[in-house]
């Protein structure tokens, strides 16, 4: 699988990363099925949280052998200082890890909460004090919906971030004002030298007024075909690594269309974009 280099991190990261809320709901037998694949195919990138359920339990067992190996990133949602030690704390006993390579202030998506965790005792006050203990290398931002490529724009005025991670698909390009904020977004980060994690690489809509049947909460490309074209499509935007989607039963043809990318022509890229006929709305992922 291809590698690039994750921004000033200098990690060269597998462009799939492995996304690990896809085994939280997984007992263990079936989630270390699913870690061992994706490093079959070479991924050597992990992004986890809190919030997706037993995930880091599941992936504990695989720290002492693992950590050395995989980058690793983590996030917080807390917005204060004194909550987000006390959620890092908690995150370090659930995985069975004492560092990070990067820890980033999870789902920052609006002006208000960005004033929340970067004013004095917000969260990233906690971020800063951890790179400076050597608990982390490095520290990032993430976010997802219409607001967030400004609100990371925003975010990188005041605090120079290592990595970023919001959506990045074709479906959501479709939406010529988030195009236009996350093409910005992009341009800067390259600029800075910034890591861009593109996340949502098969959100194709919504679930409304329809019960889901796999475990994203967007409703996902399914067909190996469908697949190749969305992620192809993202990995020929200059973004450096996708963590993969949040259900398990699409990962292994994630994996095998990443192992045959081929960068897209700037006429296929706007081909797929205009082909993308979502069949709901998903208004928090600017998906209309």
């Amino acid at each position: 699988m291809e590698k690039r280099r994750l921004g000033r991190t200098g990690h060269l990261s597998s462009v799939v990363t492995f996304g690990s809320y896809s085994i939280g709901k997984l007992d263990q037998d079936a989630a270390d099925r699913v870690i061992q694949l994706s490093l079959d195919h070479g991924v050597n990138h992990i992004d986890i949280a809190p919030g997706y359920a037993k995930a880091m339990e599941r992936v504990a067992p695989w720290m002492p052998d693992l950590r050395p190996k995989m980058f690793l990133g983590a996030k917080t949602p807390m917005r204060t200082r004194d909550d987000a030690w006390r959620n890092v704390e908690n995150i370090m006993g659930r995985m069975n890890v004492d560092s990070f390579d990067l820890f980033q202030l999870h789902s920052v998506i609006d002006p208000d909460t960005l004033d929340i965790v970067t004013s004095d005792g917000g969260a990233l006050q906690t971020l800063i004090e951890m790179k400076d203990q050597g608990l982390t290398k490095w520290i990032g931002i993430t976010g997802h919906g219409p607001s967030v490529p400004r609100t990371h724009i925003e975010a990188l005025h005041r605090y120079d971030f290592d990595t970023v991670m919001f959506p990045v698909n074709a479906t959501m390009y479709k939406n010529s004002k988030y195009r236009a904020d996350a093409e910005e977004l992009i341009r800067i980060c390259n600029k800075k030298d910034v890591g861009i994690q593109a996340i949502k690489m098969l959100a194709r809509g919504g679930w409304e007024g329809v019960t889901p049947d796999i475990g994203t909460w967007y409703d996902a490309h399914r067909e190996q075909a469908d697949i190749e074209k969305a992620l192809w499509w993202q990995l020929s935007q200059p973004i450096h690594t996708a963590p993969s989607c949040g259900e398990s039963t699409l990962l292994p043809m994630v994996l095998e269309a990443a192992e045959r990318f081929e960068i897209l022509s700037e006429e296929r890229q706007q081909e797929i974009v205009d082909g993308q006929n979502p069949p709901r709305p998903h208004p928090a992922l600017a998906i209309l």
